[in-house]
């Protein structure tokens, strides 16, 4: 009982962030990103008071869920003060779910991502100004699984550790793709009918990140290539194809992603959700509402070069040896 209150609780939780956080107030809002600024001003310092308060974790959970629900009941309608503790509430809950998830399984991480996309796509369409119910279905029943998580760690599956600079760097090449996609009417393929495709292969990319056995570099290397992919499927408009391997991307990374931080202490968690969760994913929305995106295949050469160039490196010197 206690492991599916905590797929709920963090599904859950992970919708609330994409469709009212992410998508819905952003959209709402059209984009005004001076407006919005308060929101991902108060995520750092959520995600720093995450670990800061001194208090049980549980308490933390409880407190952050009640704000949250109360900014819910405004929604859309929300001043820069609620935004900014709406920012506050999502950065402070995102390393406490993490946090939450070391007591996880490998199937429980996997159902609990699922989960989140599935809804997540079929709800996508849901307006904007509309999902207020939404938002407070969502806070309850987490608030209400939060109340029974599992009290013991699970058994540590495998974990590899990537480095911070190239989280971020995935997170914002899907930041800046993501949300060019969906401000894009010419390729809009959450609203073009591809629901069942995306819903598919974020299932795909999720089962393949645990099953897949190569190399951390390897990794790496694989999870570019496939948002190089996804960007050029973009830029030619072929929206069937993008349907399907973003998604997987998207699913592939996150869990690698997760699968990293997990053996992480609180505190650096927090700190690192600071730059993925707010830094990265803000930069992203930056080049995605100033038009920039035609800038991003600069990042993927200067990338590739980068790799060449660590890849002679090493031949020169076992060459030398």
């Amino acid at each position: 009982m206690s492991r599916l209150m905590l797929i709920f609780f963090v599904s859950l939780e992970l919708c609330y962030y994409l469709l009212i956080v992410q998508t819905g107030i952003v959209e709402h809002f059209s984009s005004n990103i001076y407006f919005l600024a308060p929101l991902p001003i108060g995520g750092v310092i959520g995600s720093l008071l995450s670990f800061y308060l001194k208090t049980t974790n549980s308490n933390k959970i409880s407190f952050f869920l009640i704000i949250q629900f109360m900014l819910s009941l405004f929604y859309p309608n929300l001043s820069q003060i609620m935004l900014f503790l709406l920012g506050v509430c999502a950065g402070a809950l995102a390393p406490l779910m993490i946090h939450e998830l070391k007591k996880a399984t490998a199937t429980d991480l996997g159902l609990s991502l699922s989960v989140s996309y599935i809804v997540g796509t079929f709800l996508f369409n849901y307006e904007a100004s509309k999902r207020g119910d939404l938002a407070i279905f969502f806070t309850c029943i987490v608030f209400i699984s939060s109340r029974f998580l599992p009290k013991e760690k699970a058994k540590n599956y495998s974990f590899e550790n990537h480095s911070l600079l190239m989280m971020m760097l995935w997170i914002f090449l899907d930041s800046a793709l993501f949300e060019s996609l969906s401000r894009d009417l010419s390729i809009p393929i959450w609203r073009g009918g591809f629901s069942y495709e995306i819903a598919i292969f974020h299932i795909l990319g999720i089962i393949a990140s645990f099953s897949l056995t190569i190399g951390k570099n390897q990794k790496e290397l694989l999870i570019i290539i496939l948002f190089a992919f996804s960007y050029l499927l973009y830029f030619l408009r072929e929206a069937y194809l993008l349907s399907m391997i973003y998604p997987f991307v998207i699913s592939y990374y996150n869990i690698v992603i997760l699968q990293s931080i997990l053996k992480k202490d609180f505190k650096t968690i927090g700190i690192y959700m600071v730059f993925i969760g707010w830094v990265a994913s803000g930069a992203g929305l930056f080049v995605a509402v100033e038009n920039f995106i035609l800038f991003v295949p600069v990042t993927f050469l200067l990338i590739f070069f980068g790799i060449i160039n660590t890849q002679t490196s090493k031949n020169k010197e076992i060459r030398y040896v």
